[in-house]
């Protein structure tokens, strides 16, 4: 007995969607698939041109605790306080946007080299931007304890 199947040949349909006219692919909301670590070699920098939307939401948290903080610090000042760090004292005393622009100036220089090499591993489990957010759990902590130190001076 012989008996005969008929196998269908799906090969020659085109499964490529229709690209919409409003896209989140091309603003950049949604990511495509080839921004994966699957396909980076191991063991090497990776740099891209590409930086996720968390990874730009935590720089621009730190800048806003950066200019919180030097706020906070010139309000602290200004009802008594004293600050400790003898070379952003000296700048206090010389002038105030000395004081903020240094800050600035010198927080953002770190976060453009911290942007730049995200990638890099520096242990098995760390890399760059994990010192990231632990710069905006540090700056998250400062502001609260500078907000405490501005209540108990308030009280």
């Amino acid at each position: 007995m012989t008996e005969t199947f008929q196998i269908l040949d799906n090969r020659c349909q085109d499964r490529r969607q229709n690209m919409p006219f409003f896209c989140a692919f091309h603003l950049g909301i949604k990511a495509g698939r080839r921004i994966s670590e699957r396909r980076a070699g191991r063991g090497k920098p990776r740099y891209v041109d590409y930086y996720g939307n968390h990874l730009m939401l935590c720089t621009i948290a730190i800048l806003f605790f950066c200019v919180l903080d030097a706020f906070l610090t010139l309000n602290i000042l200004a009802q008594g306080g004293e600050e400790l760090n003898w070379f952003m004292a000296n700048l206090i005393e010389d002038s105030t946007e000395k004081f903020i622009g240094f800050k600035f100036t010198l927080t953002s220089l770190a976060l453009i080299l911290l942007v730049i090499h995200q990638n890099v591993q520096l242990t098995k489990s760390l890399r760059v931007r994990h010192i990231k957010y632990m710069i905006l759990l540090s700056y998250s902590t400062l502001i609260s304890y500078e907000l405490y130190l501005l209540e108990l001076i308030a009280a």
